[in-house]
């Protein structure tokens, strides 16, 4: 599967309650389990306006018929080419 980064516009998103976001996951939850395809949301951040979310899928397609049996927007929808980090400065052994 590849993994995709999805921003999400949704005004006031920082001020979304506990409740709110457990709200969102249980759709979310019931989205994936309703797709019929393989699928996995690994997790998701609050910024601002905007919720960024992590999900794995064999193509866009999938992505974005979550967002939409979901409701969620999905303006922008990312495939992830690499990843990298603090490790990634020190040589392979």
């Amino acid at each position: 599967m590849k993994r995709f980064i999805i921003e999400r516009q949704i005004p006031d998103a920082q001020d979304l309650t506990e409740a709110q976001l457990a709200g969102i996951a249980q759709t979310s939850n019931a989205t994936v389990d309703s797709l019929g395809v393989p699928y996995r949301w690994i997790t998701s951040y609050v910024a601002g306006d905007k919720i960024y979310c992590i999900h794995e899928a064999d193509d866009e397609a999938a992505v974005r018929e979550h967002a939409r049996r979901g409701g969620f927007p999905a303006d922008v929808v990312s495939v992830v080419a690499n990843e990298f980090g603090p490790q990634t400065a020190e040589p392979a052994p």
